[in-house]
């Protein structure tokens, strides 16, 4: 872990803690150890650091290539395991480099729905997660974050006091049963498999009446 990337590990962890009352639920299902995806729905651009502090060693996750272009970001981002990928389109480089680094045994955040959800809701998975599941065997641990949109909606502004909260779901394992059938339809149905999961992972009851207080 780099000087950069671990002050900006302590430092958001600080930060969204006192502004907005940051927890994880269930840290300990992150498997912290070998090549492991770390798969998380999309709300804010709170949400890469906060999902990096779920893991004790550093993880990888792609951002728009766009940002390499603005003064300061452009030097900083690749210190913070930044890949650069382009939106237009599939980009097969952003793609083999996660799966360099799942064969090196690293970690790796990967948005299964691929952009920030417009209205707050769970969008529909895109089918490169499950390109990478098939191509690594890599275990996923499934996330969701709650929140985020509230605290930075996508276009707009950042408001303080509202609650943001990871619940950290069971790892996912793979077997060849799961990937050996094939079909054109093998990789929407691997990112379907997790995004169910994700899905599937709620606020227990206290954490719902603490969100719904600082609306």
């Amino acid at each position: 872990m780099n000087f950069y990337y671990w002050l900006g590990y302590h430092l958001s962890r600080l930060l969204t803690q006192v502004f907005f009352g940051f927890r994880i639920i269930h840290r300990e299902r992150v498997i912290q150890a070998g090549p492991v995806i770390l798969a998380m729905n999309h709300q804010s651009f709170f949400d890469p650091p906060l999902a990096g502090n779920a893991c004790d060693r550093p993880i990888f996750f792609l951002a728009k290539k766009s940002l390499m272009n603005v003064p300061v970001l452009g030097w900083l981002l690749p210190k913070l395991n930044v890949i650069p990928v382009n939106l237009e389109g599939g980009d097969r480089s952003a793609l083999k480099a996660l799966i360099r680094i799942l064969s090196a045994g690293d970690c790796a955040l990967v948005f299964p729905e691929g952009s920030r959800t417009p209205d707050g809701n769970l969008q529909p998975a895109a089918a490169g997660l499950g390109l990478l599941i098939a191509k690594t065997r890599a275990p996923v641990v499934p996330m969701r974050i709650f929140g985020a949109f509230d605290a930075w909606p996508i276009h707009g502004k950042i408001h303080l006091g509202r609650k943001i909260t990871i619940v950290v779901g069971e790892p996912i394992y793979f077997s060849d049963a799961d990937l050996g059938t094939g079909g054109r339809d093998l990789y929407a149905r691997l990112s379907q498999r997790v995004m169910d999961a994700i899905a599937a992972l709620q606020l227990p009851e206290e954490d719902l009446r603490r969100q719904d207080r600082h609306r």
